[in-house]
């Protein structure tokens, strides 16, 4: 844990009313270009826009709700992305605009002793505050890379963010309710709402012993800074090691179980293959599942892009990023021949087990076509598959991504 950032005071956090009114959906969203996903077999282009509250330039997947991607070049600038250009994933159109943040109140009910409502103001001062570095990463990261395609928001490898999380303990705000003996899980809400009356609320759960693990965060900044608007201000959970689909947004209802939760967002949404890697072969319809839950490792190069050229002979740099998944990095291996041998990677400043971490290396190119390749293996010896996974959803990417280049007389 590192000590909290004086600078993060108790009015820019209780500026919600501010925040809000940014006309989020009314302002016109003028492209300012286009860029390549290089998405296998499909339309690939997307729109760079700077038009949504609090954000610089994003990629545009979706307008309603905003799916906005963070472009791969500024994981190659920050190893903390940052807040104005870290993604954005909602599942329903109907959030909040803005928030009153004196006005606002977390809730806590349920299996618990006593019904609590906490003010902003109860979290910054009552509570003891913690803060870690770790990656925020949308289940279906990477979805537009899968091939055969699947359904759903085509993702390029942005759909993801590392940042410095300051907030309270979870455990320690369902210990100010008093949780009952028997309680099972623990369900999050937001204040986001479906478009339609029939429409499933979005809620997620963890399991009580999950829940009050002391790492489990209500997180009220990132990187120094209240939580951006579209990020989820004034409060989201922080599950770190898990996929974000756990991260709710605009958290404001904490509701202890005394049985498991069976919600549409539990039960039927977010499953993935209960095998390594969530993978299954293409066209298998009938397999166990499991919610999706713990990350994988992964590692993308970021210095370069699909079909660059280089110079053949020459001395050439690679960076990247790589995780962990639920640890973290222990070695990153980098392959000029498409995974027939590796060589390893230096890495840079270990910011903890959640993190993002750099990693650099020096190749000369060999002459004409060739495949790079980057492998990650975290602190529990486990390695990227070298075969791509696959799942009708497109979740939980974990296979080694390749950059196929050409290196000739001239750069």
């Amino acid at each position: 844990m590192t000590l909290f950032n004086p600078a993060l005071s108790r009015r820019n956090l209780l500026s919600g009313v501010a925040m809000g009114g940014l006309g989020m959906l009314a302002r016109p969203l003028w492209a300012q270009g286009v860029i390549d996903l290089h998405l296998p077999g499909k339309p690939s282009t997307r729109p760079l826009t700077k038009a949504f509250p609090q954000k610089g330039e994003m990629i545009l997947q979706r307008v309603r709700p905003p799916l906005l991607e963070t472009p791969m070049q500024v994981f190659d600038r920050h190893i903390l992305t940052p807040n104005d250009q870290f993604y954005v994933r909602w599942h329903w159109a109907n959030i909040p605009e803005s928030v009153d943040a004196k006005a606002f109140r977390l809730t806590v009910r349920g299996h618990v002793e006593r019904k609590v409502e906490l003010r902003l103001d109860d979290l910054l001062h009552g509570f003891e505050r913690i803060e870690y570095v770790a990656v925020n990463q949308c289940s279906g990261n990477s979805r537009g890379m899968f091939s055969p395609s699947v359904a759903g928001a085509e993702w390029g490898h942005g759909a993801m963010g590392n940042a410095r999380w300051t907030g309270v303990r979870l455990r320690d705000v369902l210990d100010r309710a008093g949780v009952k003996s028997g309680a099972v899980d623990v369900r999050f809400g937001g204040l986001d709402e479906a478009m339609v009356s029939e429409g499933p609320k979005f809620l997620k759960s963890l399991a009580i012993d999950h829940a009050r693990d002391g790492e489990v965060m209500i997180a009220f900044a990132m990187n120094g800074e209240p939580l951006p608007l579209l990020n989820g201000y004034p409060l989201r959970l922080v599950v770190p090691g898990w996929y974000s689909t756990y991260w709710v947004k605009m958290l404001s209802d904490i509701e202890v179980l005394p049985q498991k939760d069976d919600n549409f967002w539990m039960a039927k949404a977010y499953q993935v293959p209960k095998t390594p890697f969530g993978h299954v072969a293409p066209g298998t319809a009938d397999f166990p599942k499991e919610a999706i839950s713990r990350m994988v490792p992964r590692s993308l190069i970021t210095n370069l892009a699909e079909g660059q050229t280089v110079k053949a002979g020459a001395p050439m740099a690679i960076s990247g990023v790589a995780m962990g998944g639920d640890c973290g990095v222990t070695k990153v291996e980098i392959s000029v021949d498409g995974g027939a041998t590796w060589q390893v990677a230096a890495l840079g400043e270990d910011l903890g087990p959640y993190s993002l971490r750099r990693f650099t290396h020096r190749i000369t190119a060999p002459a004409g076509r060739f495949t790079l390749a980057c492998r990650c293996t975290n602190t529990k010896g486990v390695s990227q598959p070298l075969t791509m996974n696959w799942n009708p959803n497109g979740y939980m990417r974990a296979g080694i991504e390749t950059l196929n280049l050409m290196a000739g007389d001239k750069a």
